[in-house]
């Protein structure tokens, strides 16, 4: 086993190499999705426009699944042009990019359609400056989905339903405050571990995405799915400043366009998967809870934003984002 998988990397470095071979420039582009999930897809479209457009000066190899390492790590090794691009999570450049934590807020943005217009216009141009300020240079935004609430007790339609009930979510401080505050109980785990931790009532549910939650088997455990997106964190595709600074202005926009026209192919391909999985689960059992007055909920955020949009710059950014139409 041990020769065949060394024999296999050998000949797939050598297909690599080949391919490189007959590109002028190859760049080399990370993400931790398997190859076929929407993100992967997106960054191997963009990568077929840029090769066309430069008539194969130009080549984007697409490693899917982590190959590269995962998000923080790769992020890090595209800010010094180890890694050419990357496609990674808001949550990832928190610590990064403080401007994408406002943006992990809950509640903040109230549908995909929303999400895309402030990503897509002066917002969203504003917070690739922030990113060009670290060496990132923001080509596109791609969507992440929404993630939702599920549980094996209850449907979910008011913030009153939560109270009492355990949820997992990530180790995240943001998350953790928001359970609090819909009077909920967080409980940080792997997400592992959430599948036997409901099926023997550690906890009552979890949040995620359809895709996800589909996926993962939850739904054969906590079939209680509620609507009500509150968290839609953006996605981005960057190329390391290094790397986009060796490119001519001409193929510059070259990427540019194919990243944004990406875009678009990305977010479809989304959209499919949704309501792919949606109508699985639906088919399997599950309840999907779509009746969600989403006022209550978001009111009950206050001691989150105050925590965590303390200043004048990020209220302001906030205010701006939920005027966009």
């Amino acid at each position: 086993m041990k020769f065949v998988t060394a024999t296999m990397a050998a000949l797939l470095a050598t297909a690599s190499l080949a391919a490189a071979q007959e590109c002028e420039t190859t760049l080399r582009s990370s993400d931790t999705h398997p190859d076929g999930y929407p993100t992967v897809e997106g960054v191997k479209a963009m990568a077929a426009e840029v090769k066309e457009k430069t008539g194969g000066r130009i080549c984007i190899e697409v490693f899917p699944s982590s190959q590269l390492g995962e998000e923080k790590d790769t992020i890090e090794q595209t800010q010094f042009g180890v890694i050419d691009m990357v496609r990674a999570s808001f949550g990832s450049f928190n610590d990064i990019v403080p401007v994408t934590q406002t943006l992990s807020l809950p509640y903040l943005f109230t549908s995909p359609e929303h999400q895309h217009a402030v990503m897509d216009g002066p917002i969203g141009e504003e917070i690739a400056e922030d990113f060009a300020e670290r060496d990132l240079i923001a080509l596109a935004y791609y969507d992440g989905g929404a993630r939702n609430f599920y549980n094996s007790q209850k449907p979910i339609q008011t913030v009153e339903d939560l109270k009492g009930m355990k949820f997992r979510v990530m180790q995240n401080d943001v998350f953790v405050d928001m359970m609090a505050a819909l009077g909920a109980n967080a409980t940080p785990m792997p997400y592992g571990e959430v599948y036997s931790s409901i099926q023997t009532g550690v906890i009552d549910g979890a949040e995620n995405n359809f895709p996800s939650y589909d996926s993962s088997g939850h739904a054969e455990v906590a079939k209680y799915f509620t609507l009500d997106q509150h968290l839609m964190v953006p996605e981005l595709v960057a190329v390391s400043k290094a790397t986009w600074d060796k490119l001519s202005p001409e193929d510059q926009e070259i990427m540019r366009t194919a990243a944004k026209n990406s875009a678009s192919l990305q977010r479809r391909l989304w959209a499919e998967q949704e309501k792919a999985s949606e109508e699985k689960v639906v088919a399997a059992g599950a309840e999907v809870v779509k009746d969600v007055d989403k006022t209550a909920f978001i009111e009950a955020m206050a001691p989150v934003y105050e925590k965590y949009a303390d200043t004048p710059e990020e209220q302001d950014l906030i205010k701006r984002i939920r005027e966009t139409k």
